[in-house]
């Protein structure tokens, strides 16, 4: 019935939760419409296919408290995504979370120690998901 703001009833524990802004980043259209379905009732999710699109978005002057971006897509990936946003001074590039499916390159390798932004694995859990966009949100919306 409602344990720790999980239930179904409409406002049930939403009073404690800060609505944001989240990109999702991910050439997969299953991935991008089951993040929207499943984190669209807290917050206000945008979709992107890929980090040309999300870059056109942001360069238009779409801001995110959060971005959940694919590591490995075709045209730009997470990691050109990234060193893009860091190149341009974009803010935002500390508050992605990368999602990974477990298949890396050396060059991912390497990028993921290298970076200190969050990671979640494929097939996350949705738990651990909305938690980590819950306090991304909150630092962004509390933060300069």
């Amino acid at each position: 019935m409602g344990e720790r703001g999980q239930g179904p009833g409409p406002g049930h524990g939403a009073a404690c939760v800060q609505r944001g802004r989240v990109l999702v980043v991910d050439d997969e259209p299953h991935v991008r419409s089951t993040i929207q379905r499943l984190l669209g009732r807290e917050h206000d999710v945008a979709v992107a296919a890929d980090g040309r699109e999300a870059l056109g978005m942001l360069d238009a002057g779409e801001r995110y408290h959060v971005i959940l971006c694919d590591l490995v897509m075709p045209h730009v990936s997470g990691v050109q995504l990234y060193a893009a946003l860091r190149q341009r001074g974009q803010p935002c590039a500390d508050r992605i979370v990368f999602m990974t499916g477990g298949a890396f390159t050396d060059e991912a390798r390497r990028f993921l120690a290298e970076v200190a932004c969050p990671r979640i694995e494929k097939p996350f859990d949705i738990h651990a998901l909305r938690a980590l966009v819950r306090e991304l949100v909150d630092r962004a919306a509390a933060g300069p």
